[in-house]
């Protein structure tokens, strides 16, 4: 299951070396349910290389409003507290491992 990400730990999880992506998504968006279970797989894989974790945009809507999160699901990937790569809409696994990898 990949690492729930809140306002409270937000800044910590980004600011670090690692790569950190970020899913921001709902429970009640139809892509976003395609897309959380590839998350999920992601951060088992990559466990100890990057952080991956999810935003739920209906109870952190602050951390998708700074980042001009407008359609969901959207995917930010962070290096060094910056976002460096950007999915929108649903994808497939290979592509997102590929946007962690070209950060590591």
């Amino acid at each position: 299951m990949a690492l729930e990400i809140t306002e409270a730990n937000f800044q910590e999880l980004i600011s670090g070396d690692k790569p950190v992506m970020v899913d921001f998504w709902a429970e009640w968006c139809g892509p976003c349910r395609m897309v959380g279970p590839i998350v999920d797989e992601l951060h088992s894989d990559y466990e100890g290389k990057a952080i991956v974790g999810k935003v739920n945009v209906d109870t952190e809507g602050g951390i998708a409003a700074q980042f001009g999160v407008r359609n969901i699901p959207t995917i930010l990937v962070f290096k060094n507290g910056e976002v460096v790569d950007k999915q929108v809409g649903a994808t497939s696994k290979a592509v997102l491992a590929s946007k962690i990898d070209a950060q590591l």
